[in-house]
């Protein structure tokens, strides 16, 4: 399966009922991770059904993908009343690759990746690409598939009856490599980042029915208290750390200034009284 049919796979089941459950839980978890992060210029990769920067009130803003294809809008959940927001991205902005991002080095302060590094072409190249853009200090918010949730579990028994020639269709998009958690922060950790908070969400049993999720919210409380690494999708923050910066070295050679021109002026000083004298 080639990656332009991969996206669309994933935007046709963005539609279906688990797909609206995840966008949702999704959508609220960038409104509250980047609410409160200042800069100037913030980027998002790819899944332009979800708006990852409507709560950001960074004055530059914009939406790349990979692909051609742009699909449908969807209706969003309303933003909290708490969250200030600012207009829409309003559509697509840029097309480029994401490992080749059309950005100087250091000038970008947020990157947002839902779900980026499972269809990109390579993951690691990503990562590297958007480490090399963003500024130090600068934020990545990444959202992805958890391959060991009772969602990924009923994927890998699908894919296995497929094998077996038993047939079953997958119950998620079957395009693209799902990336663990701790795979993802290891991958940071590498590149520099420090990795600020982590949380996993959609603990509901993979049904595909809105009316049988629709039965499963008790599940939610019960999940995030008693196994929460066992949610379905999972959420990272992580800030990009410059080892070795010092930012007060206009202090100290301000100080070796003062530090030279003393002299002068106590020589001028002892001149002075020479001539008097």
């Amino acid at each position: 399966m080639t990656r332009e049919s991969s996206i669309i796979e994933l935007a046709q089941w963005l539609k279906s009922p688990p797909g609206r459950y995840l966008l949702s839980w999704e959508q609220a978890q960038f409104d509250r991770d980047v609410a409160d992060l200042f800069g100037f210029h913030a980027l998002q990769l790819g899944v332009s059904e979800l708006d990852g920067l409507r709560a950001n009130r960074m004055p530059h803003r914009w939406l790349a993908s990979d692909s051609l294809f742009l699909p449908d809008p969807l209706d969003l959940p309303p933003v909290d009343e708490s969250i200030s927001t600012l207009a829409p991205h309003g559509g697509l902005a840029l097309h480029c690759e994401f490992d080749a991002l059309p950005f100087p080095s250091t000038s970008l302060d947020l990157v947002v990746l839902p779900h980026a590094l499972e269809l990109a072409r390579d993951a690691h190249d990503t990562l590297r690409e958007v480490e090399r853009v963003l500024v130090p200090e600068g934020r990545i918010v990444i959202t992805g598939f958890n391959p060991t949730s009772l969602w990924g579990l009923r994927q890998g028994a699908t894919r296995m009856r497929q094998r077996m020639g038993l047939g079953g269709g997958p119950y998620l998009p079957q395009a693209g490599e799902f990336i663990g958690y701790w795979r993802v922060r290891d991958w940071l950790r590498l590149l520099g980042f420090e990795v600020e908070l982590g949380r996993f969400g959609c603990w509901r049993p993979p049904f595909r029915t809105q009316r049988w999720l629709e039965r499963g919210p008790w599940i939610e409380a019960a999940g995030e208290r008693w196994w929460p690494v066992l949610g379905a999708v999972y959420c990272l923050v992580a800030v990009k750390r410059v080892r070795g910066m010092r930012l007060v070295g206009l202090t100290r050679r301000q100080t070796s200034n003062n530090k030279a021109s003393a002299p002068a002026v106590v020589a001028n000083m002892d001149m002075d009284a020479r001539g008097q004298e």
